[in-house]
This record gives C-alpha cells, structure tokens and sequence, in this order.
C-alpha cells in the first residue's frame, strides 16, 4: 500500500509538472500570437498616424492606444491617461497635431478594432496562465522560486519553455531573459539597466543602488542557473539551496556598498646599506659634475699659508682665499674645463723651469784664479731643502713670528 501511494505521488507530480510546461509552452504561442496580430494592426493603422509605430513599442499599448484614437479627427483631445506614462503622452499628442495620415475606411477600422481586441484577450488569458504557474512554483522549482520570487521565476520559465530549457541555459543568456526594445520619447536613458531581462524586477535587484544593479544581475543570474539546475535534478531540499544562494548575494551586495577603507600614510622604509663601489659612467660622471665642489668654494675652503684670513663684512665669517685680490673665479667648474685647465697649468709650469731667461743671461762664469768656468745658473734654487723657503729669514712666516 505504500508503494502504491507513493506511485500515485509521483503520477501526481509528473502530471502538475506537465500541466506547468503546457502553460508555459501556451505563454510562448500567446506571445507569438500577440505579436503576428500587433503587426497586421501596425500594417493596418499606419495610413491613419504612420509616426505611432515608432512611438508605442509595446503591443499591448499600442493596441490600447488604437482603440481610443480610432478615426478621430482631434487627436490631441483624446485622453490617454492610465495607458501610457505622461512623457509618452505629450510626445504622442504633439505629433497627432502633425501627422500626415488619413482616416481609414469602416470595414478596415472594424478589422482593427477586432484584432486590437484579440490581442488583449489573448494577453489577460496569458497573465492568467502564469498566475497558475506562480502558484505552483513553489512546489515545482523551490530553490529558484526563494531565490528571485514566484513571479520573475514563472516569467524566465516561460520565456525559457520549461524548467530543462532553463537549466540548459549558461547564466549570459539567462540575464537577459525577457529583454525588450524600450521606446523612450527621447529621454535620458542614465536610469535604464543594459542587458537585462526579468531578473531586474526580483526584489534583490531592486533592492540595491542603481549603480550597482549590473554586478548584483550578473550575480543573480549566475546562481538562478544554479538553482534551475538544482530543482531539474531532483536536488530540492525544500528550498534551502535557493535561499543560501540568496543569502550570498545578499551579503555581497552589502559588501559592494560599504565605502573603501581610508588610505594609510605608511612611513617609508630605512634604505638599504650601499655594498660596496658603484660603477660609475655618463651619467654619474654628469652627476657629480652637477653637484661637485665649484672653483669659488673650493678656494673658501683654503687658507694661505703665512697670511690673515679675509673676512665677511660683519666679520663672522671667513673667506679663505677669496679676498680683495681675487677678480675671477667661476661658480662651477665642469670637469672637461678642469682638465684643460690643469693641462695648461701644467704647461706653463713646465715652460717657466724649462731654463728659458734673457738673451743677457750666462751660463759661464769668469773666476780670478781658475778663468772661465761652466756653472749651472740654477743650481742654488735646486739645492734649496723643502724647508728653507719657510724657516728662513726672509720667510713670511719668520717675519710674522718675530
């Protein structure tokens, strides 16, 4: 006995799971339908205000609005409140004022007036249908009905064509599920989400700023893939996988709003000990030029030898070598000109103890009693001890001391 009620079970089951994918396989002929007959209206009522097709997109509004307008002649007396949104309405209403279209005659305006209301026949049994399906959603597909909600769930498996196209579906394609062409009467579209469908409308979605409404969608869309998978396979659990997915991206949509930390000024680390000789180059060589000693400090940070140091003229502060007499003297020196200017230095150091004099000046000496004798003119400078030029008494330092 068991056993047999459990079969009836199922048989129960597989059959409301078969009446669900009836309805929902019946949705997508009604919108077929809606949509072959708005275009015979459109066809139709374009020689009465051709500019109408390009203004309503939806056909249910369209139809609507063809049913008020008829043949009037004043259109922009026609109210069209609770039809379409005040925008539309104006754009509607001033281009009424400017169309070029003419009236129809009676038995085409029957013909519209009769498909008009085939389609919103068709439409109130379509909504009917899914009211169904939501009711038993919840026992059909529990985990995606807890995730987005019993009627964006009804929706995606309508568009889908039941529970096992929709968990055949990669979440890309899922997102944008029930997607339409807005018709915005040259609004700004700053408020309008891309690339989505149904998922929108779930209360995850709307719950969240509108700048972060595209990443929570990819979110919800991934794990309604999920869950669909989940409810194909017998995987239910009541429901309880549905609402963990949901928890998740509730508390990544949390996370997405809180403001980024503050940034921390960090200290800068100590700088690593210099190991060793760099190798030099261009480049340093052209740096050490930049930052070297100049030819003006460098005599500041000597002192003749023998002499009074000049000073400042407040007299705090010494300035070496640089006294009264010097009249030159570069701020920087490069190192090229330095060269050249220690080579001629040289030169002329070289030339001056070369033994150049006068054309008077001898190198023979007249003595009484030896005669004529050869004598170097400088051998007494050379035979000078390194000291004597200092500690003689003819020195500035032994005049200054004593």
């Amino acid at each position: 006995m068991g056993e047999e009620g459990d079969g009836g079970a199922e048989d129960e089951d597989s059959a409301e799971y078969d009446l669900i994918v009836n309805c929902n396989e019946m949705v997508i002929e009604c919108d077929n339908e809606i949509e072959a007959i708005a275009k015979t209206i459109r066809d139709a009522y374009a020689k009465r205000f051709p500019e109408l097709d390009s203004l309503i997109l939806n056909p249910l509004d369209y139809a609507r609005v063809v049913l008020k307008l008829g043949n009037e002649i004043e259109m922009t007396e026609v109210d069209l409140t609770g039809i379409l949104p005040s925008a539309t309405i104006m754009v509607v209403t001033v281009t009424a004022s400017t169309t070029t279209g003419t009236p129809l005659p009676e038995a085409v305006l029957g013909t519209v007036n009769e498909s008009c209301e085939q389609v919103l026949t068709l439409s109130d049994n379509k909504q009917k249908m899914l009211a169904f399906v939501e009711s038993r959603m919840s026992t059909v597909a529990p985990n995606l009905s807890n995730l987005v909600g019993t009627q964006v769930a009804a929706k995606l498996l309508g568009a889908a064509g039941g529970l096992n196209k929709l968990a055949s579906l990669p979440s890309t394609v899922l997102q944008i599920l029930g997607t339409k062409k807005r018709a915005l009467g040259g609004m700004s579209t700053v408020a309008q989400v891309q690339h989505c469908g149904f998922i929108q409308y779930c209360d995850i979605v709307q719950n969240t700023p509108p700048n972060l409404r595209p990443k929570v969608i990819r979110l919800v869309a991934g794990k309604c893939s999920l869950a669909a998978r989940c409810d194909t396979y017998q995987d239910k659990e009541g429901g309880s996988i549905g609402q963990r997915f949901k928890d998740e991206i509730e508390v990544k949509a949390t996370k997405l709003q809180e403001p980024p930390p503050p940034k921390v000024t960090k200290a800068l680390p100590v700088p690593p000990e210099s190991s060793g000789k760099r190798r030099g180059g261009r480049r340093v060589r052209k740096m050490k030029e930049r930052y070297g000693m100049s030819q003006m400090r460098q005599l500041s940070n000597r002192v003749r030898f023998g002499q009074e140091e000049d000073t400042t003229s407040d007299g705090l502060l010494g300035v070496g070598m640089l006294g009264k007499g010097q009249q030159t003297g570069k701020v920087r020196v490069s190192a090229k000109e330095q060269k050249l200017l220690s080579e001629k230095n040289k030169k002329r150091s070289s030339a001056g103890s070369s033994g150049a004099s006068n054309g008077l000046a001898s190198s023979l000496a007249f003595t009484p009693v030896q005669g004529i004798e050869l004598v170097n003119p400088n051998a007494n400078n050379d035979s000078k001890e390194g000291t004597e030029t200092y500690f003689t008494k003819t020195a500035a330092f032994f005049k200054n001391s004593f």
